[in-house]
């Protein structure tokens, strides 16, 4: 029961394919269980392989090739079908290559080939250089063109269905098991997707290649006489160009700054910069930090931002992980009187009791040491751990509620006033915190913990602590949050009338 469960689904395939179809759908996927070692980080591999459990192996147990042992290849999968992503899974895995390809401003052309190359300037180096290339197929292309297409995302649908006509067309004729789509679903959808953004008469031309392959479709043949109705009714629809917006899904005003910081991939000023800005041991008056100081990082002072590095050990950090794992679920967000999925927010977490594990006890007791504020409940909440997967953020946002009607005021302990967040994992590429007004952003340090105040001191909210995390480009990024509220404090922070203290 250890085994993967494609290992398992492909020993069942051996068995009942013949040896031609075996030279291709089995042996890829073996080849693709051989020697990948940790190159499951890449968002290309870990789309494939969701598209593969999820899609392709379907497509091969109901295919024409299988049919002499449909039933024994029916069985085998319905052995494994449990532990497969369902659709759902296989939609977000091609909205994260979407949003990657936005954030990151990445070639479409370049991703299919398996590269991390900008879209904007080719002299500038590649932002993510996997150690193996995993490039894509017709197939692949073409799902996630399909995804943004049900969307009426024409502006990702096009460029995502180009690449898939362009690979289709190098190999017309040949059919692969697995596929689920083909040139002519790929010139299909392309075509109206052009006609939804206005370029009737690129929609004309993808309809009349469509034709040449499939002549008796009277759909496409009645979309033809359709466009070149439109064509010689309005010529100016005639012009090639027609300028396409990309969609702005959550409305976000900062997007272009958000998006800016996130590819800096981490970069923030020096202390040669900023004196004030230095690296210091810590023990902020605390008997519990006299032994062993904290490494303070002061990253930057309005609003003030320190990053601890060596904050917890690698043993704590898969401890927590650990106990997570089981209970992680879609993160919510606070919207108006209730907690709900966004768009805007894509990952998973889980809530951790203080008394769950000696662990993390120890690690409240050096949450308090390290602000000097009181953390025992209600004064704090529980710990929250967060795993951001293929493609996922966290858009701008305070951590601070901005209404009195925020779920956060449930507690009755007051706003949050201080955010502790752990990193608990390393990645590869993205990922960084970004401060946007702020104009900063901090990469993810393995067992650092992030500090920043939330409110000013005369309790208003901090405008300037508006962040976003960054979607992972790759890698697996882990993070335990610890929300610190107002009441409690009254003593250990105090207020003051000035209202940038």
């Amino acid at each position: 029961r250890g085994q993967h469960p494609e290992q398992r689904g492909t020993g069942v395939l051996g068995g009942t394919l013949g040896p031609v179809q075996r030279t291709r759908f089995y042996n890829k996927v073996q080849d693709l269980h051989q020697g990948t070692g940790g190159s499951a980080a890449n968002p290309l591999l870990a789309y494939t392989l969701i598209k593969r459990l999820q899609s392709d192996w379907l497509n091969v147990v109901h295919s024409l090739e299988a049919s002499e042992n449909t039933q024994a290849l029916k069985y085998g999968y319905t052995q494994v079908e449990k532990d497969l992503p369902e659709f759902e899974d296989l939609e977000g895995a091609a909205r994260a290559l979407m949003r990657l390809q936005d954030v990151y401003a990445l070639s479409v052309k370049g991703l299919a080939k398996g590269v991390f190359q900008r879209a904007s300037s080719t002299h500038l180096p590649d932002i993510y250089s996997p150690g193996q290339l995993f490039p894509l197929s017709a197939d692949d292309c073409f799902l996630v063109g399909k995804v943004a297409y049900d969307m009426a995302d024409y502006y990702h649908s096009i460029a995502w269905l180009e690449e898939a006509v362009g690979l289709f067309r190098v190999s017309y004729g040949e059919w692969n098991t697995e596929d689920e789509g083909s040139l002519e679903d790929a010139l299909d959808h392309l075509a109206f997707s052009y006609f939804k953004a206005g370029n009737v008469s690129h929609a004309l031309s993808l309809s009349r290649e469509f034709l040449h392959y499939d002549p008796s479709n009277k759909r496409i043949a009645r979309n033809v006489l359709k466009y070149e109705r439109l064509l010689v009714e309005s010529p100016e629809r005639a012009k090639a160009e027609v300028g396409l917006q990309r969609p702005n899904v959550t409305h976000l005003q900062t997007r272009d700054l958000y998006e800016e910081l996130c590819q800096t991939l981490g970069s923030q000023p020096t202390q040669y910069q900023i004196p004030a800005l230095h690296c210091s041991y810590e023990t902020n008056d605390s008997p519990y930090l006299i032994l062993q100081p904290v490494k303070r990082e002061l990253i930057r002072l309005q609003p003030y931002v320190a990053l601890y590095h060596d904050f917890v050990s690698d043993l704590e950090a898969e401890k927590i992980k650990g106990l997570a794992a089981p209970w992680l679920q879609r993160s919510v967000v606070a919207s108006e009187e209730k907690q709900q999925k966004a768009e805007y927010r894509i990952s998973k977490s889980a809530w951790l009791k203080d008394t769950v594990d000696p662990v993390i006890v120890s690690l409240d007791q050096r949450i308090a040491a390290l602000t000097g504020l009181n953390i025992r409940p209600p004064y704090a909440e529980h710990l929250q751990v967060v795993n951001y997967g293929i493609g996922g953020h966290y858009e701008p946002h305070f951590d601070h509620a901005t209404s009195r009607k925020s779920p956060l005021y449930r507690m009755k302990s007051g706003n949050r006033l201080a955010t502790v967040m752990i990193y608990l994992s390393s990645v590869d590429a993205g990922g960084s915190t970004a401060f946007i007004y702020a104009n900063l952003s901090v990469p993810v340090v393995k067992n650092a913990a992030l500090f920043w105040w939330n409110l000013h001191r005369n309790g208003a909210g901090n405008g300037d602590t508006l962040h976003a995390g960054c979607p992972v480009l790759a890698g697996d990024k882990w993070v335990a949050n610890k929300w610190i509220h107002e009441h409690g404090q009254e003593f250990r922070r105090r207020c003051g009338p000035d209202p940038d203290d």
